[in-house]
């Protein structure tokens, strides 16, 4: 899991660069849509989980989220049963 958190950070760390990247490019300051906003704020949560060791842990019921959708949605915080009932 720890090779697999490193992964990820790297991942999230190279989308947030992009994303405000982009952002700052587009009318010399940061302008950000909503969803944008959002993204980042996913990608914050899920570093700061990754820091504080809880990266893999749905929130909700506290099980493994699971490799294959942590590698697909690094900033997911739910396993696919939690995601379901959220919706």
């Amino acid at each position: 899991m720890e090779l697999l958190a490193r992964e990820a950070q790297e991942a999230l760390r190279q989308r947030s660069h992009r994303l405000r990247a982009r952002a700052s490019s587009e009318a010399g300051r940061l302008a950000f849509t909503e969803a944008e906003q959002q993204e980042l704020r996913d990608i914050e949560d899920a570093l700061a989980r990754i820091a504080q060791g809880e990266f893999g842990r749905c929130a909700r019921c506290g099980g493994a989220i699971g490799r294959h959708r942590l590698r697909a949605i690094p900033e997911a915080r739910h396993c696919l049963t939690c995601a379901a009932l959220e919706r």
